[in-house]
């Protein structure tokens, strides 16, 4: 699976359309990844307030990976925003 993740909302829908995938709950993966299920809670929200190390601890925990790749010019205006 890649997607082009550019706003916080994207990446949150991301993350729980895998925790669901492995059939885990908020607070499952909260205590597996040492925070709250508030903040998993936030993060599949989209919260732009989350600490780096903490979206990428859960990232990692849900076997993940970020590629960073030059953006890609000319594309379908979807793929700005």
């Amino acid at each position: 699976m890649q997607q082009i993740v550019r706003l916080p909302g994207q990446l949150g829908a991301i993350i729980r359309s895998e925790r669901l995938r492995r059939g885990m709950t908020q607070a499952e993966l909260a205590g597996l990844t040492g925070t709250q299920q508030k903040t998993i809670s936030a993060i599949e929200g989209g919260s732009a307030g989350t600490k780096l190390e903490t979206l990428l601890g859960v990232i990692a925990r849900l076997d993940l990976d970020i590629q960073i790749v030059p953006r890609q010019r000319g594309g379908a205006i979807e793929d700005v925003f």
